[in-house]
């Protein structure tokens, strides 16, 4: 258990053997979101509610993988970027169903850099939740992260509709 444990909470390769873990580890996230997305039977709203899921399944997976590894909130334990990048999108859906592939990339391209910016940078008070007890304080702080960068996102969203 503890093997599955370790290579679930790191995916495997990915969060052990490339650089900027937390980064691939997003990417990871952003391409399975997308492949579900497009090619998938389930709802956008059904993937959001699936990610969610597997945010909660990652406090204890965390939490666990800490006690393996011996670290507290190791780079390596990139479940968290995993299963908090898709949250970032959860207000423009519907851009990214759009005819446009230059307003999808764009969109995509918005959220990942602004998630990774919140989630490396830390401000607003995000740094704080990552001092939470155990696998909370390992992803908590990237839900932060997401809904922060989700917002932004939906006002970029909305900002061109203020001037119409």
């Amino acid at each position: 258990m503890d093997f599955f444990i370790r290579n679930l909470s790191t995916l495997g390769p990915v969060g052990t053997n490339l650089p900027a873990p937390g980064t691939f580890g997003s990417l990871a996230g952003l391409l399975a979101f997308c492949f579900l997305f497009w090619f998938s039977p389930l709802s956008p709203i059904g993937i959001i509610i699936l990610f969610s899921v597997l945010f909660i399944v990652g406090i204890p997976l965390c939490t666990r993988a800490e006690v393996l590894l011996g670290k507290e909130d190791p780079p390596e334990v990139i479940w968290d970027e995993f299963t908090s990048i898709p949250l970032v999108f959860a207000f423009c859906l519907d851009e990214l169903n759009s005819f446009s592939i230059t307003k999808v990339l764009f969109f995509l391209t918005m959220g990942f850099i602004l998630f990774r910016i919140f989630d490396i940078v830390k401000p607003i008070g995000i740094k704080k939740l990552q001092n939470l007890p155990n696998g909370m304080g390992v992803m908590i702080d990237d839900l932060a992260a997401a809904l922060v960068s989700a917002l932004l996102l939906y006002v970029i969203k909305t900002f061109p509709l203020s001037f119409l």
